[in-house]
């Protein structure tokens, strides 16, 4: 049975649990006996209704690093699961001893809030739904009383973007310099990037057995924090076409003693390619940049937004649309010209 005592000018109220063989006591302080008496109430009803009483006093951060091992582990992939695995620690730095018990939408929203002004609004948003999904799956087995995930909100904005399409000239200047200094290897993977709008990861898994005349099929990629090489989708699988001076770059370099074409350098192309452009006096941009300033690049030329799609591996057109046909600064310049002299035509 529950129990109410006085201390001071609060109430205590006591609800003893007993799990596994062993006996917990549940306890909460109120300023009044009548919460104090509505909670121990509620608290036993709840028992009766076979509620997991005793893994409310179990921390969040616990909490989520057993659901992560026992439940998530064999539900995503392992990449998938090793984000999981880091959100861990910033569930740990955040909370930390922070009970089930204590948990609400308001002290969730604190939380995320605190860690939103020090991270972008993206990477805030990918750690809130991980930590809904947990919040659902303890509701779900009775360890916190409400399903109040859908109250926390992402908050926060975004930095400048990092991935800039490089401008036409610019892709020119770099490209050329590129075909010029073949003897980097490094030079050569960030061609290649330039030429076929290439995942990182997946340039890096290229094979021999990968290329034939005149193009690459992509099968597999490299990952820096997982032995999985599976594509991002089933969609990325694909076959693109080079052209033949690349070709003959490419099928030149020796290969490594793990089969692999390109090194990867500890994993540090980012860094690489950082110097790279600084040296050159481009904008500075990333691999992923890159990608983009490809697909920039055919849509600039008035490549068929379809035939782009499925040399990217996107799932769908849409998503080319919204995430990477934005038009390079010249073209732009172009279009309005265009649009004026329409207008002025009229």
């Amino acid at each position: 049975m529950a129990s109410i005592v006085k201390r001071g000018k609060s109430y205590r109220a006591q609800v003893s649990l007993y799990k596994h063989g062993h006996h917990k006591k549940l306890t909460q302080t109120f300023s009044t006996k009548k919460e104090a008496t509505l909670w121990a109430l509620e608290m036993e009803l709840a028992k009766g209704e076979g509620k997991e009483l005793a893994y409310r006093t179990t921390t969040f951060a616990d909490f989520f690093e057993s659901w992560i091992y026992l439940v998530k582990v064999n539900d995503v992939k392992e990449t998938t699961f090793q984000n999981y695995v880091r959100t861990l620690g910033v569930i740990r730095t955040l909370f930390n001893d922070i009970q089930l018990k204590d948990l609400n939408d308001i002290v969730v929203q604190k939380k995320i809030d605190e860690y939103a002004k020090t991270h972008s609004r993206k990477t805030t948003h990918e750690v809130l739904l991980k930590i809904k999904t947990s919040l659902r799956d303890a509701y779900a087995r009775g360890y916190i009383p409400n399903d109040f995930a859908h109250l926390v909100k992402t908050r926060g904005v975004n930095p400048p973007k990092r991935n800039k399409a490089l401008s036409i000239t610019d892709f020119k200047k770099l490209r050329n310099y590129l075909l010029q200094h073949p003897k980097d290897e490094f030079h050569l993977l960030v061609l290649l990037a330039l030429e076929t709008g290439m995942r990182r990861g997946e340039l890096l898994a290229i094979r021999p057995d990968n290329l034939y005349e005149y193009g690459i099929k992509v099968r597999y990629s490299i990952r820096p924090t997982s032995d999985d090489t599976s594509l991002k989708t089933q969609n990325a699988k694909r076959d693109i076409s080079i052209n033949k001076e690349v070709y003959d770059l490419i099928i030149n370099i020796p290969v490594k003693e793990n089969g692999y074409i390109f090194d990867f350098n500890s994993f540090h192309q980012s860094k690489l390619l950082s110097k790279l452009l600084e040296e050159l006096n481009i904008e500075k941009t990333t691999f992923h940049g890159l990608r983009d300033t490809h697909a920039s690049f055919l849509f600039a030329q008035d490549i068929d937004i379809a035939y782009v799609s499925q040399r990217l591996g996107h799932v769908n057109i849409q998503t080319t649309q919204n995430y990477y046909l934005q038009l390079m600064p010249e073209k732009k310049h172009q279009q309005d010209a265009d649009a004026l002299n329409l207008l002025n035509s009229l």
